[in-house]
């Protein structure tokens, strides 16, 4: 037989029942949180375009440790160095079939297939200035134009890494325009239809493959990286002369450019955070190159090599060849020749162009 409740008896069970909702909602609101923050943990991996150890190769380690840092730890990217998931010619298919999620890619080397690349990469002849071509992409339409062009193979494109010009390394020395005719060169993208105007023959090798194709003779002359980078990948050995300015590449743009779905999938906050940390490391590789290329030279001198400067009027006078080269490569493809007339009125804004 059950005792009667007394009223005391039953004022206390309902505080006790009270305290223990209350203390089970807020369990539940405490470990709300935990369960989002596991949910929303993702990793990624990423292929770049340089080998371990190389000045670009630590700033790519600075993207994803700053990603990460965005992020409170919850999104990481495994980065791999140049062809250690698959050869470099092969990233874009493989980030678009989703074999991994990023790339540090130059849009270049698909410039063949989807015109509006040879635009989003360098332009030879083009900005001198690679803050005046940092600022096409963010402040006249270039950024909205490459996703554009990227958007139909499945791939999204998230920011450039803009830096300054990429030297010409030679085996033979080059000392006017007209020296060049006759050559083989390894270029890509844009510089590959402006070089062979001048007479180059032109053979797009992947980065990796610039040090031996000019170590065997298979060419004669190469673009590749910054002087830095190419002094640390041993092009001081195999090519005695570098000509400078580097009028193919004045400017050159890398990217990072992830599969589209896996991109879609990300929270705000991680798709802030790839943007936040490729801009910075925009800016902070511009300024290391700019610092060690002051140093760089002698490095090369003391291989034997020698500096050749091209002269201004040199490179005056071949622009109006290279313009017709630029509009032939945007091949009437709509996009491109949007692109392509961007640039140019830019160029004119800044009285790069009359």
């Amino acid at each position: 037989m059950t005792s009667p409740t007394t009223p005391a008896a039953s004022n206390a069970r309902r505080r006790l029942l009270k305290s223990a909702a209350a203390g089970a909602a807020a369990a539940a609101a405490l470990a709300a949180p935990a369960v989002a923050r596991a949910q929303s943990a993702v990793t990624w991996r990423m292929q770049a375009l340089w080998d371990g150890g190389t000045t670009p190769q630590k700033f790519e380690e600075q993207f994803v440790k700053r990603v990460a840092e965005l992020t409170g730890g919850r999104f990481k990217i495994n980065l791999f160095a140049a062809g250690q998931i698959v050869p470099a010619a092969q990233a874009f298919d493989a980030v678009r079939g989703g074999a991994f999620e990023l790339m540090k890619t130059f849009d270049g080397y698909e410039a063949g297939k989807i015109p509006a690349f040879a635009f989003t990469s360098t332009v030879p002849f083009g900005f001198p200035e690679s803050d005046q071509y940092e600022a096409w992409f963010y402040e006249r339409g270039g950024l909205e134009l490459a996703r554009q062009a990227y958007a139909p193979a499945g791939l999204h494109y998230i920011a450039p890494t803009v830096y300054g010009q990429e030297p010409l390394h030679s085996k033979t020395p080059i000392r006017k325009m007209a020296d060049l005719a006759g050559k083989k060169g390894r270029f890509v993208g844009l510089a590959s239809t402006v070089m062979g105007a001048f007479g180059v023959s032109v053979t797009p090798l992947p980065t990796s493959e610039v040090y031996s194709a000019l170590d065997k003779g298979v060419i004669d002359m190469a673009d590749r990286g910054d002087l830095t980078a190419n002094f640390e990948a041993g092009l001081a050995e195999v090519a005695k002369y570098v000509i400078l300015p580097g009028f193919h590449q004045p400017t050159t743009a890398t990217a990072y450019v992830a599969n589209r779905g896996a991109y879609e999938k990300l929270p705000a906050e991680f798709k802030a955070a790839l943007a936040v940390a490729a801009r910075e490391v925009s800016a902070s590789l511009r300024q290391r190159i700019l610092v060690n290329d002051a140093t760089v030279l002698d490095k090369y001198r003391a291989k034997g090599c020698e500096i050749i400067r091209m002269p201004d009027a040199e490179v005056a006078a071949a622009r109006a060849k290279a313009m017709e080269a630029w509009r032939a490569a945007a091949k009437d493809n709509p996009l491109a020749v949007k692109a392509l007339d961007s640039q140019v009125a830019f160029m004119k804004a800044l009285g790069l162009l009359r």
